[in-house]
């Protein structure tokens, strides 16, 4: 059983969150710059086998799709042409960036390493990972 990979896709960034072999946890692993978005799946792919990416859906709160799916969805695009064995599952990111904010806070994270840049996209991508393994547990 291959790992599942979660994207929180950015205009400048993307957060990379991965979950454990037993698909159990996930845990974060960096931030990306989205223009080498590519390249950094092509080298993590060759490395863990990794059976499905969980791309992060930015989604209004009536539900409706966010100006962010302009930029998303022809990133993802490329990415499906990329790596065409690869399945790319979208899933409902509202309130990750909130969520990771405020775990953040609850953790003690220093306001220094808070307004890292990346630290909350690597957190919202383990966000939508672990919801997305929640939402998968009694099927």
């Amino acid at each position: 059983m291959g790992r599942l990979l979660a994207l929180d896709f950015g205009k400048a960034r993307t957060g990379v969150a991965v979950t454990d072999p037993l698909r159990i946890v996930a845990n974060g692993l960096e931030t990306v710059e989205t223009a080498r978005l590519e390249e950094y799946l092509r080298g993590y792919f060759s490395r863990e086998e990794v059976d499905a990416v969980i791309v992060g859906l930015p989604k209004n709160l009536d539900g409706s799709p966010s100006d962010s799916q302009r930029y998303l969805l022809p990133a993802l695009g490329r990415l499906r042409k990329a790596f065409p064995g690869m399945t790319f599952e979208m899933y409902d990111e509202r309130f990750t960036s909130v969520l990771a904010q405020r775990a953040m806070l609850e953790s003690g994270m220093k306001r220094s390493d808070r307004r890292k840049k990346g630290t909350a996209d690597v957190m919202a991508a383990c966000i939508i990972l672990n919801d997305y393994l929640e939402s998968r547990r009694f099927l």
